[in-house]
């Protein structure tokens, strides 16, 4: 349950935070709730791990905003649930860990082997049995696991890449920033027509580098 800034009673003040930015979901906001995302950063950032705001992991990679976590589960969730997810740039497993209890099965990507390696030893701990974790190019997808219903990335491409388009299933979805110093949280929605694209709102995310690292 935590103790003194990783309490119970610190995490609903961060629910009801959530819900005051707009977060309405039942589900997500209780995923929120259950999965300690004090477990997710380095001990000496524990007592600041249910503020509303990103933490860094190392690497150069940061933990998302719970606000930005919970507004992408809830588009995630915005068509119905989705059986198979890809995730793009899974750090050290947290967003994963919410989506892992709504969605069916999550094929997670992580260029940053260490990260990856985290990654694993907390959802392992969490008990968290739908999720595959691979150490690869975010960029190039997983396209032997391919299509995905949703596919959720973590990290900004300067365009959106074709290679995920690609691997998207008939009415999949993708969820993603977008941009270079200014970006934008895209929603991108294969129909018969083509792709349709939405902007949800401004984001400031880590880069999608391509390769990876050990």
């Amino acid at each position: 349950m935590g103790i003194g800034m990783t309490s119970q009673r610190t995490r609903e003040r961060l629910i009801q935070r959530l819900m005051d930015q707009g977060i309405t979901r039942v589900e997500v906001l209780e995923a929120i709730r259950s999965v300690p995302r004090h477990l997710f950063v380095d001990e000496a950032l524990a007592h600041r791990s249910y503020e509303d705001t990103a933490l860094p992991i190392g690497y150069g990679q940061t933990l998302s905003q719970p606000y930005m976590v919970a507004r992408m589960s809830e588009l995630a969730l915005a068509r119905g649930k989705p059986r198979k997810v890809l995730e793009i740039g899974s750090g050290s497993g947290y967003q994963t860990a919410i989506l892992a209890s709504l969605v069916d099965e999550i094929c997670a990507i992580e260029r940053i082997k260490p990260l990856q390696e985290r990654a694993r030893k907390q959802l392992r701990a969490l008990r968290v049995r739908n999720v595959r974790l691979r150490h690869g190019d975010g960029l190039e997808g997983w396209p032997g696991e391919a299509p995905f219903d949703l596919i959720l990335g973590a990290a900004a491409p300067e365009r959106i890449p074709k290679t995920l388009l690609d691997q998207l299933a008939p009415d999949g979805c993708m969820i993603l920033p977008v941009g270079g110093d200014r970006q934008r949280l895209m929603m991108i929605t294969a129909t018969p027509e083509g792709f349709v694209e939405e902007v949800i709102e401004e984001v400031n995310f880590v880069p999608m580098i391509s390769g990876v690292a050990r």
